[in-house]
């Protein structure tokens, strides 16, 4: 089947169709030995597909749900990085992760070879809710939880959240937003810090019985959730107020 050149190295999980785009103009993609043109289509079953005299592979389609340990980064551009989040994936499948985790964070990524399934998840008008457990280092007052409620502004942008109080000084906290470190940054304008945090859902899926370093395949239905949820959030809102993504 003939798709443009960009969408199948997303597919492959070679580069986003942005980054694909960028290759292409690099000249290190080649089709059938020729240099690739923007908006050239091409077959990944039949023509020879090369990224810097690579050819890519068809790959089985993988769903990956991993509990991230605190101390791994989920960058794959760090050639320096002793403990990437993708060595802890043993499979012959090449998979990589849907969005970020801080270093110091925890908690579940979901890793993938399907491009068009990791766009959707991280694309700003369709970023699903993440739920976390945020251990802070001063309690939450009344006054503090309400103004999370309502929206806490974080560089000229409002942050809208549902949050649990669980005990004094720990929460449960359910975003849209997928801007840098901004939990914390929200927490943070309320004068109180962080000092642990665990991912324990995404979207519909939950952290389960999942321990860190381990994971699990997702299932046809959990993939399939996953990307009904992200087209019902998109343009959505929490509690009236505008959500803003990556």
């Amino acid at each position: 089947m003939l798709q443009r050149l960009q969408k199948i190295l997303s597919a492959a999980g070679i580069a986003s169709r942005r980054k694909s785009e960028e290759l292409i103009l690099q000249g290190r993609v080649l089709v059938n030995g020729k240099p690739a043109i923007l908006g050239q289509k091409a077959d990944a079953e039949k023509d020879a597909i090369t990224v810097d005299n690579v050819r890519i592979g068809v790959e089985k389609k993988k769903y990956i749900l991993l509990y991230k340990p605190s101390g791994y980064v989920t960058t794959t551009a760090d050639k320096f990085a002793k403990r990437k989040v993708t060595d802890l994936i043993n499979m012959p499948e090449r998979v990589y992760p849907v969005g970020r985790l801080d270093v110091d964070a925890e908690g579940l990524l979901i890793l993938t070879n399907d491009g068009e399934f990791a766009n959707r998840l991280m694309h700003p008008r369709f970023e699903v809710e993440k739920t976390y457990m945020v251990k802070l280092r001063q309690k939450l007052h009344d006054d503090d939880i309400e103004q999370i409620r309502r929206g806490v502004f974080v560089d000229g942008r409002r942050v809208a959240a549902r949050i649990k109080l669980l005990q004094k000084d720990i929460a449960e906290v359910t975003v849209h937003e997928g801007r840098h470190k901004i939990v914390k940054r929200l927490f943070k304008q309320l004068g109180n810090y962080v000092l642990r945090i665990t991912r324990t859902r995404i979207g519909s899926v939950g952290i389960g019985k999942l321990k860190p370093g381990m994971w699990r395949e997702l299932s046809r239905e959990e993939v399939a959730a996953l990307s009904e949820e992200s087209g019902k959030h998109a343009g959505s809102n929490l509690h009236g107020h505008k959500v803003h993504d990556l």
